[in-house]
């Protein structure tokens, strides 16, 4: 089950794509990157209810869009919702790290479709030029949505579980790892974000697991 390449080729809907282990999608044809789950400022709304939770998860996060962005040179960036954590997460150190960042990437169009936390946070300041659009967003044969759903003619790429899948070794062994999940018509992205946690995703007839395991992404066997 080793991947030839870090991360691995799927055909979707008649498109070749790559899930890549940074808990990305990557579409050359269409020149979109997508993300689940960004969750920005979550660390920062834990703190605000006293929680004692890290520092420098917003500025990993955007480190790592960086690096995809960098590496892959896209058209589109689509988030398949909850960029934004919540109310309390949305601090002015937050919004400023946003404004730098986007500075970096001026050409870049930046699409979000809307989550149930992007509702409780807010839509991103108009300064960052997000399109902001409710799901399904239409992309080629993509329907870009947030929530995991069918599609009456396109493929869905959806976040919003945040799935992670458990692995068993001899005795009482295991480990959970994060995951793709695809099944008929339909794909779940994992949580891009750092410090967002993860809901494990029963197996099923008909359903795939991609784990992240390392630098790669890894099929799995039901």
């Amino acid at each position: 089950m080793s991947p030839t390449t870090p991360s691995c080729r799927l055909q979707l809907a008649g498109q070749s794509v790559e899930l890549l282990p940074e808990r990305a999608l990557w579409w050359p044809a269409g020149g979109a990157l997508f993300v689940a789950d960004v969750h920005l400022g979550k660390a920062a709304a834990f703190r605000a209810l006293g929680q004692p939770v890290p520092f420098g998860t917003t500025a990993r996060n955007l480190q790592r869009l960086d690096a995809l962005i960098e590496q892959h040179r896209p058209r589109e960036l689509v988030v398949l919702g909850d960029f934004l954590h919540g109310i309390h997460g949305r601090t002015r150190q937050l919004l400023d790290d946003l404004a730098e960042w986007r500075t970096h990437h001026e050409s870049l169009r930046c699409v979000l479709v809307r989550g149930n936390h992007d509702s409780l946070a807010g839509d991103p300041p108009p300064a960052l030029h997000f399109d902001i659009v409710d799901e399904p967003y239409l992309i080629g044969p993509f329907a870009a949505c947030h929530h995991p759903q069918r599609h009456a003619t396109h493929f869905v790429l959806a976040g919003h579980l945040h799935p992670v899948c458990k692995l068993h070794g001899r005795g009482r062994d295991s480990m959970r790892m994060p995951c793709f999940v695809r099944d008929e018509q339909r794909l779940i992205l994992p949580a891009f974000g750092e410090f967002t946690g993860g809901w494990p995703v029963e197996a099923a007839n008909g359903r795939h697991f991609y784990g992240i395991g390392g630098d790669a992404v890894w099929p799995l066997s039901n």
